[in-house]
């Protein structure tokens, strides 16, 4: 990027950043998530650092927030409350380190761990020992006076306990806000009963309770205060120093603060909570790193708005911002034509993206998603990104629009469009890129789980000509393998052996890998516990398949086509004669969720979704795919999808994980 290109983001970057901002910090209103926040004022700060006479003083990274609302009375503060600093991955952590030790001229003695507990600033004042106001950070120079609504919270407290030693006339605590998850739960079920717009978060729920002028209202709501700072000298002269302070003094602290002896130290700090965060009761969305001693922070002072001496890492966000590269289309195992962005690599959820879906044409126009535009994308767990919004005040105007092809871009055939679907397909049955895809289906881990057959094996093998479909890779013997490149005698018997090892396979599993179009894992295994034997399926019709619990008449169609098309059948035969056994299905035994139905969505911290399925099996409970009347639970983790809405509407049994653990007793 040029001067002139950086100068014209830079521009439109800061219009939105502070768009972003002023509704966020003076209005209280979401309209994007902290995470991408964070990472368009990411941009900008690299910008700005590779080109610094861009630089100006109305520039988003040279000031700490907005303006205080009105209604209150603004507050001076007695010194300058700087914002921190953030850091996306520990080598900007290890640069952090390696600029203050040239300032220090040595190492930091030290660090101190604090997790960045999503809620709303504060700075106490007491006045011989007294509580005597409570104020916003504001702007970091002025803020708003609170107190009568931080007099509510209990944590807070109104006289300071005796430590011991003189403290003086004066005494500043800086410190946290902070709303419960289960608190904001309650508080929204409140907001929909009164047909008012829930709050977006903790974090949220705290900015709108403290600014309430009506005290009253505020003490109605349960919130906390979490001390993390002593902004007067007491002569302490360590982090961790001031944390025993402000305990003995009568503030809450966070437990889980720690002290830690150098940068190794903090990596395990933060890798461990990375892993822990969602089993707390409060939103973080991050980790504060401290420099310990404080005559190393007096000496690094601050830089513009933030103090050198301490930075916040940020755990990988569910979501970031991009730039879209290029459309293009990916051809699936049904023929469906999906269109795929490709992005500028973006960390997001902890892996580096550079793929997202867009689903479909309709997609692509509801979102308005064009060729060059910023687009804010989503990862939750192992959940293909997704794009969910397009920053339209960033274009440029040279952006362009995308129109599914009219002809298949692997073989050249005919696209159609089916009466009442989204999708567009090939029109070949026999396209190779569909085939292709199948293969890769059959093989995954929840299909057939073959070990060491990955998509490139697979495209080798397509492309040799030993094989045309999967049922072909159970007639390979290591003759086959070996005059192929880079395979040895090793690497053959390797994969002969592996391939052997699944030629046993449940009913389940042998039906979700013949790739029957909406047949999911949950479909699959309602139709084997259903129907039992692969011949009972293989007979059904369409009300049959309709009679099976959770389906309804759009997969009976579907499996009802797939069934009757001679090519399937010759397929499956074909798989049979192979030698592939499928177990048998055995009765299942009743147990205490025995016929309760239940649906996932959202990350669980502590399970995968394959193990909550199998601990809901276990107890003779069923899986269903969507939300209904029929539906008893439904389990929500982290970043929960339109299933949690739907049983909101619906009355349908919430369950959180911790809820859900006690439910099948697996605490």
């Amino acid at each position: 990027m040029n001067k002139v290109e950086a100068r014209q983001r830079i521009q439109k970057l800061r219009r939105e950043i502070n768009r972003i901002r002023y509704a966020y910090h003076v209005l209280d209103k979401l309209i994007v998530t902290e995470a991408v926040k964070d990472s368009l004022q990411h941009e900008l700060l690299e910008l700005e650092q590779q080109f610094p006479d861009l630089v100006t003083p109305d520039s988003p990274t040279q000031r700490v927030a907005g303006r205080p609302l009105k209604g209150f009375h603004k507050v001076k503060h007695a010194r300058p409350v700087l914002s921190i600093e953030d850091a996306f991955s520990m080598d900007e952590v290890q640069a952090w380190q390696e600029r203050n030790e040239k300032i220090l001229g040595q190492a930091a003695k030290g660090y101190y761990g604090e997790l960045k507990m999503d809620g709303l600033a504060m700075v106490l004042t007491y006045q011989d020992g007294v509580l005597a106001q409570g104020a916003t950070r504001g702007d970091g120079a002025v803020g708003e006076d609170v107190t009568q609504n931080l007099r509510t919270i209990e944590s807070i407290p109104l006289r300071l306990e005796s430590v011991g030693r003189d403290l003086p006339p004066r005494f500043d605590v800086r410190g946290e806000v902070v709303i419960m998850k289960d608190e904001l739960e309650r508080i929204n079920r409140q907001q929909t009963a009164r047909s008012l717009p829930p709050f977006a978060n903790p974090r949220n729920l705290a900015a709108g309770t403290i600014r309430q002028l009506d005290s009253k209202v505020a003490a109605g709501r349960r919130m906390d205060f979490f001390a993390f700072e002593i902004l007067t000298d007491l002569g302490q002269r360590t982090h961790a120093e001031v944390h025993k302070l402000l305990h003995d003094l009568g503030f809450k602290t966070n437990p889980h603060c720690r002290e830690l002896s150098d940068l190794a130290a903090v990596g395990d700090y933060v890798k461990s909570w990375a892993d822990k965060r969602l089993s707390l009761p409060y939103q973080t969305d991050g980790v504060v790193i401290v420099v310990n001693d404080l005559a190393q922070q007096r000496r690094l002072g601050s830089v513009g708005k933030a103090d050198r001496w301490m930075q916040a890492y940020k755990f990988p966000a569910e979501q970031a911002t991009t730039r879209v590269k290029d459309i293009v289309v990916q051809v699936g195992r049904t023929g469906v034509l999906t269109p795929v962005a490709l992005l500028t690599p973006v960390r997001v959820a902890g892996t580096t993206v550079s793929r997202a879906t867009l689903h479909n044409q309709d997609e692509v126009e509801r979102l308005d998603v064009r060729v060059g535009d910023t687009v804010v994308i989503q990862k939750a767990g192992d959940i293909i990104p997704d794009v969910v919004q397009v920053l339209v005040k960033l274009r440029s105007g040279h952006e362009r629009r995308f129109v599914i092809p009219k002809v298949c871009p692997a073989c050249g055939a005919e696209v159609v469009r089916k009466a009442g679907e989204v999708a567009h397909y090939c029109s070949n049955r026999n396209c190779f890129a569909v085939s292709r895809e199948k293969l890769y289906h059959f093989v995954s881990r929840q299909a057939f789980n073959i070990d060491g057959l990955g998509p490139k094996i697979l495209d080798q093998l397509l492309a040799s000509g030993l094989i045309k479909d999967a049922a072909d890779l159970f007639e390979l013997k290591e003759g086959d393998l070996r005059p192929l490149e880079r395979w040895g005698e090793k690497s053959a018997q390797n994969l002969v052996q592996a391939i052997a090892a699944r030629k046993r396979v449940s009913l389940a599993r042998f039906i979700y890998a013949l790739g029957i179009r909406h047949v999911g894992r949950e479909t699959a295994d309602d139709l084997a516990a259903h129907f039992g034997t692969l011949a009972k399926v293989m007979a059904g019709n369409l009300d049959q398949f309709e009679a099976v619990p959770n389906i309804g008449p759009v997969v009976a169609r579907s499996l009802a086509d797939f069934i009757a098309a001679p090519a399937n059948k010759k397929f499956i035969d074909k798989l049979l004669k192979a030698g592939i056994e499928i177990e048998k299905v055995l009765t299942k035994m009743a147990g205490p969720l025995s016929n309760q139905t239940f649906v996932l969505t959202g990350t669980l911290a502590s399970l995968t979704r394959d193990q909550a399925r199998q601990a809901i099996k276990a107890a003779g409970g069923r899986i269903s795919e969507s939300v209904s009347q029929e539906t008893d639970y439904v389990v929500v983790g982290d970043n929960p999808g339109s299933k949690y809405e739907r049983a909101k509407v619906l009355g349908v049994k919430i369950l959180n994980e911790q809820a859900f653990k006690r439910l099948l007793k697996l605490n």
